[in-house]
């Protein structure tokens, strides 16, 4: 039974409310994580706590488990000028430089001399259902992983820009 301060493998399916998938682990490596080490949202974390390998468990999450609510001071104003001569239009993702490394944001509107983002994740605000199969459980790590969390072998675009340990 998988208990906190334990490393476990998952491959999960997530959907949304009308049915939608947004994630899956099939044709990857299975999601590994640190049981309370809060890398992943706290009800998926919560979810795997007393399970067995290769059980199966649909789990639902408000949007307070998952990614929260959209907070208004994620969305922010800059001067047009930020992006130079670039091109951009409404509902486009762009990426920033934060002290945290690389963060996306949703562009909400452009005019000559404004810019408005959003940073909420794209899923706040949403509830979300899990599929979930414990595929192993260990006490360390068992796959190498960018400091930033995604998997090395398919950094997400714009790249982790922190390099791979294991």
């Amino acid at each position: 039974m998988v208990k906190k301060g334990q490393y476990v493998q998952v491959h999960y399916i997530g959907t949304l409310d009308d049915g939608t998938v947004f994630d899956n682990s099939q044709g990857r490596e299975p999601l590994e994580f640190q049981v309370g080490s809060n890398n992943v949202i706290s009800g998926f974390d919560n979810a795997v706590v007393g399970m067995a390998i290769d059980e199966e468990k649909n789990i639902r999450l408000s949007a307070d488990e998952a990614y929260g609510q959209p907070r208004e001071e994620m969305r922010r104003e800059f001067p047009r000028s930020v992006l130079g001569d670039q091109k951009v239009e409404v509902g486009e993702e762009l990426w920033f430089s934060s002290p945290h490394g690389p963060v996306p944001g949703k562009v909400l509107s452009c005019d000559e001399e404004k810019l408005w983002m959003d940073f909420n994740h794209p899923l706040a605000g949403k509830n979300l259902t899990f599929q979930i199969k414990l595929v192993g459980v260990s006490d360390a790590p068992t796959q190498a992983s960018c400091s930033c969390g995604c998997d090395c072998s398919t950094p997400p675009e714009g790249g982790c820009g922190s390099g791979c340990s294991s």
